[in-house]
């Protein structure tokens, strides 16, 4: 699967991962001090998945395969957010807050990851990024968005695959949505509405469900209903827009 070519390694443990990962409660949490929180949820989260693993037969083919597959995205964000924090004067005083916790998220889901996947675990690739990225604001945002937005769309079209592994399938759930709300600032950021129009889909069908024909839609926008409903991409896709990335 030549999408495992795609990414980078970690910085810091992100301190919000509290937040997102319920499989402690937050009175536990609490009573293990900020610090270790910060430092090591990510860690707790990955014994929690290698536990459930050793209870079994061992992760299943697709289940490695998937958190590779993710692994090499969040590889991919967590260079792009810490090369763009690192580059002089590129991310203005009023955004380098957001940027740098955006970087703390990524590089969070990179440890859990990896810790989750032991050895297993595709090793980072080299990258190349376009002329220009780190040297425009206005160019890192937008290639940010299009990432952001990749990286949501991968997360939901392999939901699929993880349905019988469900420790797997929760973590990735948690991950997506963080996802969702990256896309969404870096948008805000860019004065674009927070969820996705793509005015090439044309078909407006969930779930065999044709939108169109449900009552009390009278007088709907074709874009009303594409951004109601966000569409996965399948790993072919997503390599496709992979691939000008890859050193």
């Amino acid at each position: 699967m030549n999408l495992f070519n795609i990414i980078s390694e970690i910085e810091k443990i992100d301190p919000e991962a509290n937040e997102k990962f319920n499989f402690y409660s937050r009175r536990n949490l609490m009573k293990i001090g900020s610090n270790l929180v910060a430092a090591g949820i990510p860690v707790f989260v990955a014994t929690t998945l290698n536990q459930a693993f050793a209870q079994s037969a061992g992760p299943s083919a697709a289940a490695v395969g998937v958190l590779n597959y993710a692994l090499t995205l969040e590889y991919l964000e967590d260079e792009y957010y810490r090369l763009g924090l690192a580059a002089s004067g590129l991310i203005p005083t009023t955004d380098r807050t957001i940027m740098t916790q955006i970087s703390k998220h990524e590089a969070a889901h990179v440890a859990l990851l990896k810790g989750a996947l032991g050895t297993s675990a595709v090793a980072k690739p080299a990258f190349k990024f376009p002329t220009g990225t780190f040297t425009s604001y206005q160019t890192f945002l937008g290639l940010a968005r299009a990432l952001e937005d990749t990286g949501v769309a991968a997360y939901k079209g392999q939901a699929g695959a993880l349905i019988n592994d469900k420790p797997i399938l929760q973590t990735a759930l948690q991950i997506h949505s963080v996802e969702a709300r990256h896309a969404s600032e870096v948008r805000r950021l860019l004065a674009l509405k927070g969820w996705v129009s793509d005015p090439a889909q044309t078909t407006f069908s969930q779930g065999g469900v044709n939108l169109k024909t449900l009552p009390n839609v009278t007088g709907f926008s074709d874009d009303s209903f594409r951004e109601a409903f966000d569409e996965p991409l399948t790993m072919a896709q997503v390599l496709t827009i992979a691939t000008p990335y890859l050193g």
